[in-house]
């Protein structure tokens, strides 16, 4: 069983407009709402994808009750957590004229402490089965840079652990040895303090996360090829040309259709190939996370390997 886990879920406004004009009055030509943030968006598509799953989300508010009801319709497994402060509401902006989308972003509100405390113990009760989890998601003001290790330590050693965390709440998992960790490159440079300028860059940082301890580390890098770094060496996994529709939940579609692969005994790179034709899937439609797992089998079989050094 799958396990996925966080605590800053949102409650998505999405706008589509023909031509967005900075300080004028636009008006929508159309507006979507629905679940969303990190971990929501890896418990759709899990959902979607089928199989034996389960989250573990913290809501609160208005907003949170939505998320709630709209799982409920979809009847995707989760336990929840409420909380005091209201659940984080993120707006998407889209222009189809310059195919630009421009991203609002409430940060999650503070927890208490108790209500921090309430949520490991609804993990360890939950993760005790898992053959795979997937922790994802910034962490609200006041968790600690250590919370997410708090729940790798109640974690089963025998879990798959992926990780889609970033800088010091990242760096602070690594001793763990979780078995994948996915930031995307600016993501990495943030975790590792420098830039990601150059692929020398970009490899050496991969380098530092394996030095700290991560098994295996996957850097995406937009519509440019993915690397995976494992024990048997570097490898690019090139990514699909796709009619972006909305970009929301791509990565998110990405690490789920990795654990997925996973416990339907793939290995790894087949795994992330799996993960990048999820993630295209995703980005052709509107709703975020809503994948058909046939359609994602079929293209699965575009999406080319190489070695890090071959030519492009």
């Amino acid at each position: 069983m799958i396990v996925a886990a966080g605590l800053t879920p949102a409650w998505q406004h999405m706008l589509v407009f023909d031509l967005v004009r900075v300080g004028e009055v636009n008006r929508a030509r159309a507006t979507y709402s629905c679940a969303s943030g990190k971990v929501t968006n890896v418990a759709l598509a899990l959902h979607f994808l089928g199989g034996r799953h389960r989250s573990v989300i913290s809501i609160g508010g208005i907003p949170g009750g939505s998320i709630k009801e709209e799982f409920e319709t979809l009847g995707v497994d989760c336990r929840w957590l409420e909380t005091r402060c209201s659940t984080r509401e993120c707006t998407t902006v889209m222009d189809r004229t310059t195919s630009q989308t421009t991203e609002l972003v409430q940060n999650g509100e503070p927890l208490d402490a108790d209500e921090f405390e309430a949520f490991i113990a609804a993990y360890a009760e939950e993760v005790c089965s898992a053959s795979s989890v997937i922790l994802s998601g910034s962490l609200p003001p006041g968790a600690g840079t250590d919370f997410y290790r708090r729940l790798l330590d109640v974690t089963p050693s025998t879990a798959r652990t992926v990780l889609d965390i970033r800088g010091a709440e990242l760096l602070a998992t690594l001793d763990t040895h979780p078995f994948l960790v996915k930031p995307n490159r600016e993501e990495l440079g943030m975790t590792v303090g420098r830039e990601m300028n150059t692929d020398a860059d970009l490899q050496n940082g991969i380098a530092e996360l394996h030095d700290r301890g991560a098994q295996n580390v996957l850097i995406s890098d937009g519509s440019d090829p993915l690397w995976l770094s494992t024990t048997d060496g570097m490898l690019q996994i090139h990514t699909l040309p796709v009619n972006v529709v909305n970009p929301i939940a791509c990565g998110d579609c990405l690490a789920a259709g990795i654990a997925w692969a996973l416990e339907n005994s793939t290995d790894l790179t087949e795994a992330v190939r799996f993960g990048v034709a999820a993630a295209t899937e995703n980005a052709a439609a509107m709703l975020p996370s809503r994948l058909d797992t046939q359609r994602v089998r079929k293209l699965m079989q575009k999406v080319t390997v190489a070695a890090a050094d071959a030519e492009l």
